[in-house]
């Protein structure tokens, strides 16, 4: 799990506030100082008490905490103090009704077409039997023990559901317990979030998870450490682009020419399992606003994730389609408290023609490199026809001069026909392993040729971040 400290006070006020307990997910406006500049604003620690965890939500409380740093470690891994997590392995803290990943609605011919398939879809009448994807995964490490947490988009075959998020857990990262239906606990897997409920909101269609960071303060204590999930909202509002095929968001069934707006918003959690959405600065209650007419990001935001680069220094990596130039870009912002954000400007758009991204990257996935500081980007880049596979870029700033790692995709589509993902590949996930054998590990969702999906795994060779394979095994 990631593990950021909190900045020093503010000169905003965040006032404490009581969720109502009818909210299934409750929106909540937490105020900041709007009228101060970037670089005059501080993160701040906020800490959620739970009354009930058997609910949504009970009663909660919203507080702010001001505190000086103290630890800041990688993205994706973290031996800090358990952040209210369960004290228990994975298998032993979820409910019964938890079920392996290997139980699915269908089960591939052979393991070679399943080669790297660690999450498939979700049995029958499940809230993830249709479609998953969008993995966020995280790892975090104790004296006794090793768990992961995945949280990822899943779709039903019910005709009145939608895009909702949940939250798989797994002792290795590779076999993982998933749940049938939503979290009833704090010791639960399952649905964890769905779309908005109120007709103004930007999240009312469908829900993806883009980044979970966690804020943690030397004055606070481990247990009172808040997930903060950065996730993309779509709503009702539908837009048009003339002569080119695009979907927002993309699904298997999904029309082309189907374009919905969508932005970037924030929840809250205390155990990763219940959240509260933070209102935003737009009036639908997103962090920001898409670009004006004529900018690069002027149709949608989609895909925000965030990295704690420094104190008081979160960087937001999203993605959007360039209208005027034909290609998905990748774009920054930055915030000094991880809720007024300023966009700094595009930073990748299209490869070279007959590139495997030269339609543009989208989905970005941006981890700091512990070996030598630079910044690696994980992408899904586009093709000319349509197909998709994942690309690197780095940055030695992680703001600036970002430059493709090479031409080549490191992660390609599956060649076997039948393979589960051998139509394309893409929503990278990157996680980087130290210990007795240094490697990174890169997650993503796979698309087969028959509409069948599923999220994988892929493994670098050691410590080499441009040669990806597929897991098959862990080696004896």
């Amino acid at each position: 799990m990631e593990a950021v400290s909190a900045a020093a006070s503010t000169s905003g006020t965040m006032k404490a506030i009581n969720f109502p307990s009818t909210s299934p997910v409750p929106r909540v406006v937490v105020s900041t100082t709007s009228a101060s500049p970037w670089s005059q604003m501080k993160l701040n620690m906020l800490t959620l008490n739970a009354s009930n965890p058997n609910t949504r939500f009970g009663s909660l409380c919203l507080t702010r905490c001001s505190t000086k740093p103290n630890i800041e470690t990688d993205q994706n891994s973290t031996s800090e103090p358990n952040p209210n997590l369960n004290t228990e392995t994975p298998s032993r803290a979820v409910s019964d009704e938890a079920i392996s990943s290997s139980s699915s609605s269908s089960s591939m011919p052979s393991s070679l077409l399943s080669r790297g398939l660690v999450l498939d879809l979700g049995p029958v009448g499940s809230w993830d039997c249709k479609e998953i994807g969008s993995p966020v995964v995280k790892r975090f490490l104790s004296d006794e023990e090793e768990r992961w947490y995945m949280w990822y988009h899943g779709a039903s075959t019910d005709p009145r559901g939608s895009d909702s998020i949940g939250l798989a857990v797994s002792s290795n990262g590779v076999h993982w317990e998933r749940g049938k239906g939503g979290v009833k606990s704090s010791a639960d897997v399952g649905l964890v979030m769905s779309c908005g409920s109120d007709w103004w909101a930007f999240d009312t269609e469908s829900i993806r998870p883009g980044e979970v960071v966690i804020m943690s303060s030397a004055k606070v204590r481990a247990s009172s450490a808040v997930y903060w999930l950065y996730y993309t909202g779509y709503s009702a509002e539908k837009l048009e682009i003339s002569g080119f095929s695009l979907q927002n968001p993309e699904t298997l069934g999904g029309k082309t020419g189907n374009i919905l707006r969508s932005l970037p918003g924030l929840a809250i959690s205390q155990d990763g399992r219940h959240w509260a959405r933070i209102e935003g600065e737009h009036h639908s209650g997103a962090l920001f606003d898409v670009g004006s007419e004529g900018d690069w990001d002027s149709l949608f935001i989609s895909s925000p994730q965030v990295v704690f680069h420094g104190n008081g220094d979160l960087r937001m990596y999203y993605h959007s389609f360039d209208a005027e130039n034909r290609v998905f870009s990748i774009g920054i912002a930055r915030s000094r408290d991880g809720m007024k954000w300023i966009k700094l400007g595009k930073i990748l758009g299209g490869g070279k023609k007959g590139c495997f991204d030269q339609l543009g990257a989208m989905s970005p996935y941006v981890v700091k490199n512990k070996r030598d500081g630079n910044y690696v980007m994980a992408y899904e880049g586009v093709g000319a026809d349509g197909g998709r596979a994942i690309g690197l870029a780095v940055s030695a700033d992680g703001l600036k001069d970002w430059r493709r790692v090479e031409d080549e995709a490191v992660l390609k589509a599956a060649t076997m026909e039948d393979g589960w993902d051998s139509k394309w590949v893409g929503s990278p996930c990157l996680v980087e392993i130290d210990g007795d054998t240094d490697e990174w590990r890169l997650y993503f969702r796979g698309v087969g040729n028959g509409g069948r999906c599923g999220i994988g795994m892929a493994v670098s060779d050691g410590t080499d971040i441009t040669r990806f394979r597929r897991w098959e095994g862990f080696q004896v």
